[in-house]
């Protein structure tokens, strides 16, 4: 069908099926996303599920789903393997019976297991799918992939060729890269951070402090609940589009882990709109109760951290997490933005409790492998308030210096990045490596030392595990006229500075290494199909010193 076609078609379809949906969508966007392709065909059959999102740890196991219509019964989900059966009956998320939620304990470590979906009858949901418990800690599996990326959220934008875009990228596009990131077959996957964008007030300009645009178009009542009436389905409208459409149900079997940052929020980090209010951390706890998992239990992390919580579901955590595979991996996820504290004598991005957790964890010893990942990179700068470091966007220059005061930023955030910093080059029995996002680049480097502290003996490797979604203006050269660069603070090499592109991460951990493979593709310069096979084009090695 020519493109002229096209729109007389969708143009002439528009009355036929109500109008509702395609008139709230621009005419250009529907004609951009009629020619793309979300890359190879699935064809399990997903039935009613709208989208399917699971964690899970040795024993237990927990499913975000949502569905095409309400159930006005419990759906159940039937557990088969280990030389078990189990019915979990589904726990209601929203008010309306759409989002739903599974958890499941006494699982046996390192097992596969078939699931499926049913209606209270015992009609399938969809087509039944497997997936795997991690070995138990005391374990020695030899190897493990975990995928890893960052800033996936934001409304669809438009594509239109090379170079020719609006917005963020189409959710196609996005998918599709995902998709190339889970042909290599991860066994687990970390998306850091900015899952969704849709910032309810202004940080800059003359309206600052204001209304944004889409706080507008939502309309939320702040002094009412976030779940039911009109601020249930403000929320829906504006999160849903850009998690739903993204994932779908290809990671059904792939268990993610979801860490939160400043957008997901529902602000940008400012110092007008920081530490959030109060509705808007429920904003932040209602989206990851409906569309994503929390953090299961860990052995080694208290249930008594800030937002963990003891329910029916066991005890989870909202904002710090444990990735463990067997005695090979622990991974320590923080969001550095939950507990910010701004005040010039207490301030800090972590509650000490959490602060005590990971200096804790980084000296332990039972596990061949321990990486960082913090919402909030450690060792570049793009001169925005809410970072560990001073360096600021001089005003005449226009380039990044510690020379002028940073308005706003706080000394204690940068204390306590060097007691974290300090904790991991002093973790000579394993290799320091930071996983990191948020900067919406793709980039490796090594932290050698942090102002009169010097990690040469041990120097902490850290990378940008690169954005999905990224829009036009969303990178830091763009919007702020220039792009990451190592803190001045620091005593930092790049190995690759840098660069703005979308694209993800793939880590190995073996029992004698770690290998980092780096993937981009580039909106400006490669076609789409280019995605379908894209490459490393960096690869890090780090041999354990044994």
């Amino acid at each position: 069908m020519s493109m002229l076609n096209r729109r007389h078609f969708l143009r002439g379809s528009a009355g036929a099926m109500g109008g509702a949906w395609l008139s709230a969508w621009p005419w250009q966007t529907l004609l951009a996303q009629q020619e793309l392709d979300v890359g190879p065909v699935d064809d399990w059959d997903a039935g009613k599920v709208r989208h399917l999102l699971p964690a899970v740890s040795e024993s237990h196991l927990l499913i975000k789903t949502s569905f095409s219509a309400p159930l006005s019964q419990q759906p159940r989900l039937r557990i088969n393997g280990g030389g078990s059966s189990q019915i979990i009956s589904g726990l209601q998320n929203d008010t309306a019976g759409e989002f739903w939620q599974f958890y499941a304990e006494d699982l046996r470590p390192d097992t596969a297991y078939e699931l499926r979906l049913e209606e209270a009858g015992g009609a399938a949901l969809c087509e039944p799918w497997p997936i795997s418990t991690f070995p138990a800690a005391s374990h020695t599996p030899e190897s493990v992939r975990v995928l890893f990326y960052t800033c996936a959220g934001g409304p669809s934008g438009d594509y239109f060729g090379i170079g020719d875009r609006r917005g963020n990228l189409p959710m196609a596009i996005r998918r599709r890269l995902l998709r190339r990131a889970l042909s290599f077959a991860p066994q687990a996957a970390i998306a850091n951070g900015d899952h969704i964008y849709w910032d309810l007030h202004t940080w800059q300009g003359e309206q600052a402090g204001e209304l944004s645009a889409a706080g507008r178009e939502s309309n939320f009542d702040f002094a009412a609940r976030v779940m039911g009436d009109h601020n249930e389905q403000a929320l829906k409208l504006a999160a849903g589009p850009q998690i739903t459409p993204l994932y779908g149900t290809d990671f059904r079997s792939t268990p993610m882990y979801f860490l939160q940052d400043d957008h997901d929020h529902w602000e940008n980090d400012s110092p007008l709109t920081y530490p959030v209010e109060w509705f808007q951390l429920q904003l932040a706890r209602t989206t990851q109760q409906l569309y994503y998992p929390e953090f299961l239990s860990d052995p080694f992390r208290s249930p008594g951290l800030p937002y963990s919580h003891s329910s029916v579901r066991g005890d989870l955590s909202e904002s710090y997490g444990t990735l463990r595979y067997g005695d090979l991996l622990e991974v320590l996820l923080y969001d550095v933005r939950r507990t910010l504290r701004v005040g010039q004598f207490n301030a800090a991005f972590l509650d000490s409790n959490v602060e005590g957790w990971l200096l804790e964890r980084t000296a332990s010893r039972e596990s061949r492998h321990l990486v960082h990942v913090p919402s909030n990179p450690p060792g570049w700068t793009a001169g925005k308030w809410g970072e560990w470091y001073p360096d600021a966007l001089h005003p005449e220059s226009g380039e990044l210096t510690t020379s002028i005061p940073k308005p706003e930023w706080q000394q204690g955030w940068l204390d306590q990045h060097d007691r974290i910093m300090s904790g991991l080059a002093n973790m000579t029995h394993r290799n320091p490596f930071i996983m990191s996002g948020d900067l919406h680049a793709t980039g490796v480097g090594t932290m050698h030392g942090a102002g009169a502290l010097d990690f040469s003996a041990n120097p902490i490797t850290n990378v940008l595990s690169g954005p999905i979604g990224t829009s036009i203006r969303g990178f830091p050269s763009v919007v702020r006229g220039v792009g990451a660069q190592p803190s001045k603070y620091l005593s930092f090499e790049e190995q690759v500075a840098p660069l703005e592109e979308h694209g993800f991460t793939l880590v190995d951990f073996e029992r004698d290494r770690i290998t980092a493979q780096l993937f981009k593709w580039d909106v400006n310069s490669q076609p789409l199909a280019a995605i379908d096979t894209l490459d490393p084009y960096y690869t890090v090695e780090l041999m354990r010193p044994d």
